[in-house]
């Protein structure tokens, strides 16, 4: 009887971990998380609620801004850093949150080898929708290379009472980078989710040693590896803070996004 009992404890142990597994193969792969939303950004919306040690364990892979708005962030390869109007990239603590971000574990689905010249960001959006089945799922994307050149930006720490978004960016550093080998970090997003997150491309760049960065503006390169992959789950995490509460997020944004995301 014992015997009896002892084997289907660990028949139903053994089930439980496969349930496991399976269950956060599926959290990991192939799923975009996201914490707030662009909108709530656009307006102001600066005081993270998540800390940068949760935010691992949602992915290893993403973008997103750092708490006050203290510059953009760029994650790779698990680690996450924080590039300031200086233009540097700082590491990021686990204990630092983030007002905005957005993350997976990433695992390409398609591998493409660029050989062609790539004028201006826009030509290189052009180029990557021929190579998406459908602009009606997300997608991330490692661009690895030597680009000819790069510009990036960084927005300054914010104090309260906080400025809208398309205030903060007037008074953003600009880089530029030449002949320099790096990584952009971007997700393309379908135009549903309009007010969520960003419709279109979303791009952020840090430079192969790690030390630079920011929020890409424009690009021109001719070589590169290129990355994809395909995300058909979204998870957010909404903020459980009154200022969150208190926004009006069905004002019409598009305006001031495109304001803030381009050049």
């Amino acid at each position: 009887m014992k015997s009896v009992f002892s084997f289907r404890m660990t028949a139903i142990l053994v089930l439980v971990l496969i349930f496991s597994a399976c269950s956060n193969d599926h959290k990991k792969q192939g799923t975009l998380f996201q914490t707030s939303t662009i909108n709530a950004l656009l307006q102001g919306d600066y005081d993270g609620t998540m800390t940068f040690g949760q935010l691992k364990k949602h992915g290893n892979f993403g973008l997103g801004t750092v708490n006050t708005l203290n510059g953009e962030m760029v994650g790779l390869d698990g680690k996450f850093y924080q590039v300031r109007t200086d233009g540097k990239a700082y590491l990021i603590s686990d204990t630092m949150k983030t007002p905005f971000a957005e993350v997976t574990f990433f695992k390409p689905d398609t591998t493409v080898s660029l050989d062609d010249s790539i004028g201006s960001f826009e030509q290189l959006q052009s180029y990557l929708d021929k190579l998406l089945p459908t602009p009606n799922i997300f997608y991330a994307f490692r661009i690895t290379g030597r680009f000819d050149d790069i510009e990036t930006r960084s927005v300054p720490q914010q104090h309260k009472p906080y400025p809208p978004l398309t205030d903060v960016v007037k008074n953003q550093a600009t880089f530029e980078f030449h002949n320099v080998e790096g990584t952009m970090v971007g997700f393309r997003c379908p135009d549903f989710v309009k007010g969520i997150n960003v419709p279109g491309y979303h791009v952020h760049f840090i430079t192969s040693d790690r030390k630079a960065g920011g929020h890409m503006l424009a690009c021109k390169f001719h070589k590169a590896n290129i990355e994809i992959e395909y995300l058909t789950r979204f998870k957010m995490d909404l903020p459980r803070t009154a200022s969150f509460y208190n926004l009006d997020l069905n004002q019409e944004k598009a305006k001031d996004l495109e304001k803030v995301e381009k050049k």
